[in-house]
């Protein structure tokens, strides 16, 4: 047995032995069919009307894990208490004191983001191997903010070992599968969470972007996905590669109406996240459902993809035929397209091949390992190494490999406590914002909206993916919004991306919003698999 079948095996187990032990009862008079396609908002009505319960709502989940989870290896753990806590929603709400719009739905947390009580792996088998949880005392803030709020943690969700990769191959727990088809890349590195939300495991989920890591599952498995501003949501008490420069939380959902709930929930500042204060004043009144409207994109001037933007990004005929059909729905919602705006500006000259932004990871990392609490079996990457037997990020390390992409990280290597020196990264960051906002202002620019990748998926072995955003939005911390909108002729997901200025995500959704009413894109897989996903083709 390979060593992806063997973790796998041991974890879907464990993850079945966690599950069956809390799906005591029938679901009651709900349908779980139904109950489990719910949006956030549909679930919300459900509850608030009495038409289902909580505890009904987190069981026909559960059921429907247990039943499908071993084909699609979405989770990496089960939260016990998941049904201890929707029956904690229920007394709420029969007592008129629900907390949220949120309170009593069941969602899902990426397994990078500390949830109190359950491993943080953050899919290397390292940490597994080497029997060192790392098992956080509390909430990251963003997860503590969806526990106030009464969301029930259905559990955590697999992805590739430190978020590298847009699948999760290289996972200690094993490949997680893209729903829609089993054998096309499934979009990482909130890989889980996508394929948790699309297999209908969960109304909603939490993913982590650094360099595409919320938009690309979403557009791979036909979802909606946000990923903010930088400093918009907390990213403390997850597992960092960015931490101070590129690394953000969002949401992962069916619909662009739940993506706003989950962000209304989740955004804003917190003493323990202190990049968040640049937040203040940058929030609506009315919250991020305030622009939602089948009118919102008229009157707009949207700009378009083109070689001004991004150099060595052309699009392929198939995708060039799905955009032009895009553009035609723009069109017709009032909005005016304005071709390639970015022309002779220089921001595609930007573009480097290197992580920018990943020097401090080591430092960074340290600070997440002293911030997991007392409970903790190590608070610092020196107790980590002695634990595992060899430093991290050198040759045998799991994180070798961004030491060898990305050199400048050595000094921080060698002295993880010593704040590095990241103002490369800040005038950079300067650089493409300068350049943006320039761009938008000549150009009277509401938004942009591209394809979210240069041609169809690849397949789930193997092959990667080309983003017409990546890294550009990361690096200047600019906000994102992707939308499903259709499919390839082979019937791959198509997706659609609208880019704003710094904290225009209200204006983005609405746009997002109006462009989904006015041409669902949305692709549903009915019925899911019941037999073992494909194995790697050179894994006998």
């Amino acid at each position: 047995m390979d060593r992806y079948r063997a973790a796998s095996y041991g974890k879907s187990l464990a993850v079945l032995v966690a599950v069956l032990a809390v799906i005591a009862l029938p679901v009651g008079s709900a349908s779980a069919a139904t109950t489990t396609t719910m949006t956030l908002d549909e679930a919300h009505e459900a509850l608030a009307s009495g038409r289902v319960t909580s505890v009904q709502l987190t069981r026909a989940f559960l059921a429907r894990i247990d039943k499908y989870e071993p084909f699609y290896n979405a989770f990496t753990a089960m939260n016990r208490k998941a049904l201890a806590e929707a029956r904690a929603s229920d007394a709420r709400r029969a007592m008129g004191q629900a907390r949220s719009y949120v309170d009593g739905v069941p969602i899902v947390i990426k397994d990078s983001i500390d949830v109190a009580g359950l491993p943080t792996t953050g899919g290397w088998l390292s940490a597994q191997a080497g029997g060192i949880n790392l098992v956080p005392d509390h909430d990251a803030p963003a997860v503590a903010r969806l526990h106030r709020g009464g969301a029930i943690i259905l559990g955590k969700t697999n992805l590739p070992a430190f978020s590298f990769a847009y699948n999760a191959n290289d996972s200690w727990a094993g490949p997680t599968f893209n729903v829609l088809n089993r054998h096309w890349l499934p979009g990482g590195s909130s890989t889980g969470t996508a394929t948790a939300v699309a297999a209908d495991f969960a109304t909603a989920g939490l993913g982590e972007e650094t360099a595409g890591s919320i938009q690309v599952p979403a557009g791979a498995q036909s979802l909606v996905g946000i990923k903010p501003t930088f400093g918009l949501v907390p990213n403390t008490g997850a597992q960092p590669l960015g931490g101070p420069t590129r690394d953000v939380l969002g949401p992962i959902t069916k619909t662009v109406s739940d993506a706003a709930e989950i962000l209304n929930v989740i955004s804003g500042y917190t003493l323990k996240d202190p990049k968040t204060v640049a937040s203040v004043g940058n929030i609506p009144a009315g919250g991020y459902k305030s622009d939602l409207s089948t009118t919102a994109l008229a009157g707009t001037r949207i700009g378009l993809y083109g070689p001004g933007w991004k150099k060595h990004g052309r699009l392929n005929p198939a995708t060039t035929a799905l955009y032009d059909k895009a553009i035609k729905v723009l069109e017709g919602q009032g909005a005016t397209p304005v071709a390639d705006p970015f022309a002779g500006s220089g921001f595609a000259s930007l573009a480097t091949a290197g992580l920018i932004g990943l020097k401090s990871m080591p430092y960074d990392f340290n600070n997440y390992l002293k911030n997991l609490g007392p409970g903790a079996r190590v608070h610092s990457l020196k107790e980590l190494d002695k634990a595992l037997g060899v430093n991290i990020f050198d040759p045998g390390g799991p994180a070798h490999l961004f030491e060898e992409l990305y050199p400048e990280m050595i000094p921080s290597v060698k002295h993880p406590a010593v704040p590095p020196d990241i103002s490369s990264f800040v005038n950079a960051r300067e650089k493409y914002l300068r350049i943006f906002d320039r761009v938008m202002d000549k150009n009277h620019l509401d938004a942009l909206m591209f394809p979210q990748t240069t041609q169809a998926l690849g397949k789930l072995w193997g092959e990667s993916i080309d983003l017409t955003t990546v890294s550009a939005v990361n690096v200047a911390g600019l906000p994102l919004v992707v939308i499903p909108a259709g499919r390839y002729p082979s019937g791959k997901p198509f997706a659609l991306v609208f880019v704003g200025r710094l904290w225009s995500e209200a204006q983005l959704i609405g746009y997002a919003y109006d462009y989904e009413q006015a041409a669902p894109g949305r692709i549903v897989r009915k019925h899911l698999a019941t037999t073992p996903g494909p194995r790697h083709p050179k894994k006998k």
